[in-house]
């Protein structure tokens, strides 16, 4: 019979226990302080998916576990609660097989959708049956976000190549409508049916221009020409062109008042404005047989209006597109002009419209107020500073003011049209002009006699050898000779790169014979001034 452990003997059995136990307890301190610190979040479910635990991260996921615990998962963490499990659950496939399952759930919370990546891993008891499970989730939502942008930037940079590459053809194209009605009003009386013909042609030609030149500004973020214009005029023709495009059973309203003071815009970008504008409240509508209404009209900003704390005070053209579709929520008002943000189906929209719009308005100093309630239905008014009456624009209509000359110019481009177009105008002006349809040949007519020219205009795109390659050879043969790139659109060629390069002009196809004609007596009148500014 083994003798009863002493009372001292006791007492160290205890003592070592304690010291098990309290080791034990900072063992777990350690590990649970690791699991609520680990940065994602982790749930023990079992067979019932009742949560047995939760860990930090996941408590401030989904708040209010600890009020009562024995939460059901699928009721807890979705909003509104489920009655079942989710179709794709992994913790019920883990809890049946015993397999580690991974998969991506979208939860819906107060703060709207979020994407988690889970991972979900049993725990067997000791007879090897799975006990229960573990669910770790990773937040990706963000992660998920920043791929669909980047998807999103993909396709609208192949969107900008595209363009860029159609851009010096479709210019190629333009030069010659735009040029020859040009020349067509000046030979033609003002007061003929030929000269209305032609100007409106030179007009339309002038418009598509501004076209490639918001493409290419949307795409490549090239800087936009603003000039003095009436918004009426252009509200008037969108107004027009979406009553054509518009189902008729779509009320449409305009108010457009036509005597509001003139903006310092693009016209182009102030057209897109109106455009998506109108567009974005015929999708609010066109289930219900709504109504839109677009009105133009003046406003002073005074001190105390609410947009007088994000616009300088003074006057303003304002445009209001309104609608009685279904209106937003607050949490889409605060996210409307986030770009890729869309609550439209695939088919009407990219989430890029109203961002453009944003981009555009504050680009010129204006500014986008936006009231909408659930029900109520939605108005955009749109706030645009009134020009200053010292600025000056370029006329609309061609102006050559006496800069003509008598100077000896190479012009090479390959395009036979542009080419005969631009040796034309350049005739006109007074010039005498040899025109080489080939790069290389022109290299060969400026090496013979580099002292039989005072200027050289080359095309930036050409086959055999480009203008910016053939611009430093004739500088290199000559280098006081003056030299104007022109190009409808290239990657490799803007007005600084070719002032760096030393290259005197820098024009933009399709160029008016008003522009080429100013650009010539400024680069030969001052040849040693640094210039190539479109």
């Amino acid at each position: 019979m083994s003798e009863k452990p002493s009372y001292a003997e006791l007492e160290n059995r205890v003592a070592e226990l304690e010291t098990v136990e309290a080791k034990l307890n900072s063992i777990q301190q350690k590990f649970f302080s690791i699991v609520d610190n680990i940065g994602v979040g982790i749930a023990l479910i079992d067979h019932g998916m009742e949560i047995l635990e939760m860990n930090r991260q996941m408590r401030e996921w989904f708040p209010g576990f600890e009020a009562g615990k024995g939460h059901i998962c699928y009721r807890f963490f979705s909003r509104p609660p489920r009655e079942s499990p989710c179709d794709s659950c992994p913790t019920v496939k883990t809890l049946k097989d015993g397999e580690v399952r991974r998969e991506k759930i979208v939860i819906s919370d107060k703060e709207g959708y979020r994407t988690f990546r889970v991972t979900t891993s049993p725990i067997f008891d000791d007879t090897g049956n799975v006990k229960s499970a573990i669910e770790i989730l990773e937040d990706v939502t963000g992660q998920i976000t920043l791929e669909r942008q980047l998807l999103q930037a993909q396709r609208m940079e192949s969107i900008g190549n595209l363009a860029g590459g159609i851009a010096h053809d479709f210019n190629n194209l333009l030069f010659p409508i735009t040029g020859l009605s040009e020349l067509l009003l000046e030979d033609l009386p003002k007061d003929s049916p030929e000269y209305q013909n032609a100007r409106e042609i030179y007009g339309a030609a002038r418009r598509a221009g501004d076209l490639v030149r918001q493409i290419l500004a949307f795409s490549r973020q090239s800087d936009s020409k603003k000039t003095r214009l009436r918004i009426d005029e252009i509200l008037t023709e969108v107004v027009q062109l979406s009553r054509s495009t518009i189902p008729s059973n779509i009320e449409i309203i305009d108010n457009i008042r036509s005597d509001c003071a003139p903006v310092q815009a693009e016209p182009s970008q102030i057209h897109q404005v109106a455009m998506n504008l109108i567009t974005n409240a015929y999708h609010a509508v066109e289930e219900i047989n709504g109504r839109i209404k677009i009105s133009l009209d003046m406003m002073h900003l005074e001190e105390g209006h609410p947009a007088g704390h994000s616009l300088a005070l003074g006057e303003y053209v304002v445009i209001s597109v309104s609608d009685n579709g279904s209106g937003m929520d607050e949490d889409t008002l605060n996210r409307m002009f986030e770009p890729y943000f869309t609550t439209k189906s695939r088919d009407k929209g990219t989430g890029l419209g109203l961002s453009v719009v944003h981009g555009i308005v504050k680009d010129h100093n204006g500014g986008i107020f936006v009231e909408s309630h659930v029900g109520e239905g939605t108005q955009v008014r749109v706030y645009l500073p009134v020009a200053d009456e010292k600025k000056t624009d370029e006329a609309q209509q061609p102006h050559i003011n006496g800069n003509t000359g008598t100077e000896r110019i190479l012009l090479v481009d390959d395009e036979v049209s542009v080419a005969k177009l631009e040796a034309e105008i350049l005739k006109r002006l007074g010039y005498t002009v040899n025109v080489q349809y080939n790069s290389l040949t022109a290299l060969d007519v400026f090496q013979s006699q580099p002292d039989a020219f005072d200027l050289v205009i080359t095309d930036m795109t050409m086959p055999g050898m480009t203008g910016d390659i053939l611009a430093k050879a004739v500088m290199t043969i000559r280098p006081d000779i003056p030299v104007i790139i022109c190009s409808g659109f290239s990657e490799k060629m803007n007005p600084e790169k070719a002032r760096q390069m030393g290259v005197k002009g820098y024009l933009r196809k399709p160029v008016l014979k008003s522009k080429m004609a100013l650009t010539l007596r400024k680069i030969l009148d001052k040849p040693d001034a640094p210039q190539a500014t479109d």
